[in-house]
């Protein structure tokens, strides 16, 4: 659909000429980042429009229509709408002629960065939210990658792990990336009413529990979640009162998790496939743990920064934004990767350290709001799409 009243779809008044930046953005429902972003941009500057893959309305697209942006819909669901995704989209990038695109994620780069290309937007960015996951386990994939890399004339890598990703495997030259961090609001994070944790304890059954270990990931082989069920279970001779929340617990791993969550009374963890209310949910965790098998699977990982920011003493393995700005006992504990027994040993350590637990929240909650404001994040984007005014 096209939400827009005719006042808003003249992108040139008369007073300075704004650059005008397309949103381009596959199969999202809900996302903090781009509330944020549309809310946050220097509408004095910048003039955002988004066009939206999806096969119905979502919680974004109601979000920006309400907030009146140029919103328009494009039916995608499967492969097989990709031609006619393809020229919906370029037909209305002519008509609302666009100084820059911007796409976010697989569809959306390949139908994005195509329909610009032959519309004859000369900005075309894309931002790169995944690591070495096709390198790893879709190799077939990454020549779709390496035509996005070739459509786009600036890449936003997330993490120096996906810039040297992109440089290194996939031969794109470091002028043509350009490292930006995700923001955030993390004023959020840490103001988080009383009333709306407690809720949270009685709605998953915590209020009766200590210590309640948290994780949230989804279900896949690379995030490691299976890594942390053990250690949990062994928890449990010292703790039989703990609670393992397990949040965002869906995927393609569900069946090897649901096996090692079989061993563990069914009274002692809490599977949450959905939590709208994140801020809360943080503040139910007495540890976090978020353990990836390796340094480079995981492209960014937001929990990384929210649980530091929600202050809740952390484990960690290195990946994704980790490897920028996690310092093993300075801000979290770090263990090795894919091992239960030390990730064990981390969790008992900050539950019976209490001066280590506190350096470690002061510091965290410190570096998070030092590296990952979400003013820093918007001046770099801006800064891009200015750019595309002088190019």
């Amino acid at each position: 659909m096209f939400a827009a009243n005719s006042q808003k779809f003249k992108f040139n008044s008369s007073g300075p000429l704004k650059t005008k930046v397309t949103y381009i953005i596959s199969n999202i429902d809900k996302a903090l980042a781009f509330e944020w972003i549309a809310e946050g941009i220097d509408k004095e500057k910048i003039e955002l429009s988004f066009i939206l893959l999806n096969s119905s309305d979502s919680f974004l697209e109601n979000y920006l229509i309400k907030r009146h942006f140029i919103v328009k819909r494009i039916h995608y669901k499967t492969k097989s709408d990709l031609p006619l995704t393809f020229l919906r989209v370029a037909k209305f990038l002519l008509k609302i002629k666009p100084d820059a695109v911007h796409t976010h994620l697989f569809e959306a780069n390949l139908i994005g960065l195509s329909a610009a290309y032959v519309c004859g937007i000369k900005n075309r960015f894309y931002t790169r939210h995944h690591s070495s996951y096709h390198h790893s386990y879709f190799p077939k994939a990454v020549k779709y990658d390496r035509i996005s890399n070739t459509l786009s004339t600036k890449i936003i890598a997330i993490t120096s792990n996906v810039k040297e990703i992109l440089h290194e495997k996939e031969n794109v030259p470091y002028l043509k990336i350009v490292l930006i961090h995700h923001g955030f609001k993390l004023d959020l994070f840490d103001k988080v009413s009383s009333t709306d944790i407690n809720n949270l304890k009685i709605k998953y059954g915590t209020l009766d529990h200590y210590p309640v270990i948290g994780v949230i990931s989804r279900y896949t082989e690379w995030k490691g979640i299976q890594y942390i069920i053990p250690a949990f279970k062994k928890l449990l001779l010292q703790y039989p009162k703990a609670k393992l929340i397990l949040a965002n617990a869906q995927g393609d791993y569900k069946a090897e998790v649901s096996k090692q969550l079989q061993t563990i009374d069914r009274n002692n963890y809490m599977e949450i496939d959905f939590e709208n209310n994140l801020f809360a949910l943080y503040k139910l965790f007495d540890v976090f743990a978020h353990t990836p098998i390796d340094n480079h699977s995981e492209a960014f990982g937001q929990v990384y920064v929210e649980a530091l920011a929600s202050s809740v003493p952390s484990v960690f393995t290195l990946s994704g934004i980790a490897n920028d700005f996690i310092e093993p006992g300075k801000n979290a504990l770090v263990v090795p990767h894919q091992n239960s027994d030390e990730i064990l040993e981390a969790i008992r350590t900050l539950l019976t350290n209490s001066e280590l637990k506190s350096k470690l929240v002061n510091a965290g909650l410190s570096d998070v709001n030092k590296k990952f404001p979400l003013s820093k994040m918007l001046k770099e984007l801006e800064q891009l799409y200015l750019q595309a005014n002088y190019d």
